[in-house]
């Protein structure tokens, strides 16, 4: 069996793992109170370049996403998303469990346009009764989204201008950035995302490391008493520096955007073979997911050698699927499955 289901299937990359275990009987500061730490953030402050700024290291995602949402709104606000949002559909109702309820907006391509965003915001103002109503306290996009697509430069431009005129905080889930990034004819930058967003977040879990997501805040009182808040999240490891020694290695020689490369390889050959083939995509991806529609008896023949997923319910005839490659795809997997597809 081949594996294309995610992109967290294996543990960590072997650089990773070794710079685990050659520090692994050290005893450091607990709760990220230690050098590695400190150097693992000046890593990350360097490669968004800012001179200024925190990083924060949380464990998984939903974690980041609820923490980071419940620091960023009042008790009356709520978060504007997409209907595809991670945070709307794949996160268990995390964010409402915190008490905040996450405003759906129409989509493109699965992106927030600043439009639809702005027009929101303006009608809420302009109803007499908004007092009585969540009010919309922050937005949060995901880079690249839930279908793979990325933002353009003047894209993120326009949602940060809305959201600083409207004085409320853009919110980038950045769990599979490391693929944005690295992405063939992408013109946005992490210096740019850190310009332009106000907190996001750089994932480890999806991108080489055991586990562990990196909370980048350009603007220190933009999240204040934010390490209180981690713990009550129950995201602050007592042995902080296992998360910081990981990115400290993904981001030494530029570990990261190189096995992000070449995730972005083997998703390009994978598409440009099953396009050979003539499978129609569901949506044109430039990233490490790649979703194709397939008639059922291929899914089902497929299925006894290679694993990937559904993408929502099984349709009639046709249903759509997403194969996801990443760091550690081996090249010759991709090769068997295009074998296998024809």
């Amino acid at each position: 069996m081949i594996y294309f289901n995610n992109d967290y299937m294996r543990g960590a990359h072997p650089l990773v793992l070794q710079r685990l275990i050659d520090t692994n009987l050290e005893q450091t500061a607990s709760y990220g109170d230690d050098n590695y730490t400190r150097q693992a953030r000046q890593r990350i402050l360097d490669f968004c370049g800012l001179t200024d700024g925190e990083v924060h290291f949380l464990v998984g995602g939903t974690q980041t996403n609820a923490t980071v949402i419940d620091g960023l709104l009042a008790r009356h606000e709520g978060v504007l998303a997409t209907r595809s949002a991670h945070i709307h559909v794949h996160e268990s109702g995390a964010i409402e469990a915190s008490g905040h309820r996450v405003i759906t907006l129409d989509e493109y391509e699965g992106k927030l346009s600043a439009d639809i965003v702005r027009q929101f915001i303006d009608d809420f103002y302009r109803d007499e009764t908004y007092e009585h109503m969540v009010a919309p306290g922050m937005v949060y996009i995901s880079h690249p989204t839930e279908l793979g697509t990325l933002y353009t430069l003047d894209e993120l431009k326009a949602l940060s201008k809305v959201c600083r005129d409207a004085e409320i905080p853009l919110y980038m889930d950045g769990a599979r950035l490391g693929y944005g990034l690295a992405a063939d004819d992408t013109d946005v930058t992490a210096a740019d995302i850190a310009r332009l967003c106000d907190v996001f977040y750089i994932g480890g879990t999806k991108a080489g490391a055991l586990f562990g997501e990196a909370v980048v805040i350009p603007q220190k009182d933009k999240l204040p008493h934010f390490r209180p808040l981690i713990k009550q999240h129950g995201a602050l490891l007592a042995k902080g520096r296992l998360t910081a020694l990981q990115f400290d290695a993904l981001f030494t020689d530029s570990l990261y955007l190189k096995i992000s490369r070449h995730a972005i390889r083997m998703a390009m050959k994978l598409k440009e073979g099953l396009l050979k083939k003539g499978y129609p995509l569901l949506i044109d991806s430039p990233t490490n997911q790649q979703f194709f529609i397939l008639p059922n008896a291929d899914i089902d023949r497929l299925a006894t050698s290679v694993s990937f997923e559904l993408w929502g319910p099984r349709q009639e005839a046709l249903t759509p699927v997403r194969f996801v490659t990443d760091w550690s795809t081996d090249e010759a997997d991709v090769d068997a499955l295009l074998n296998l597809i024809s």
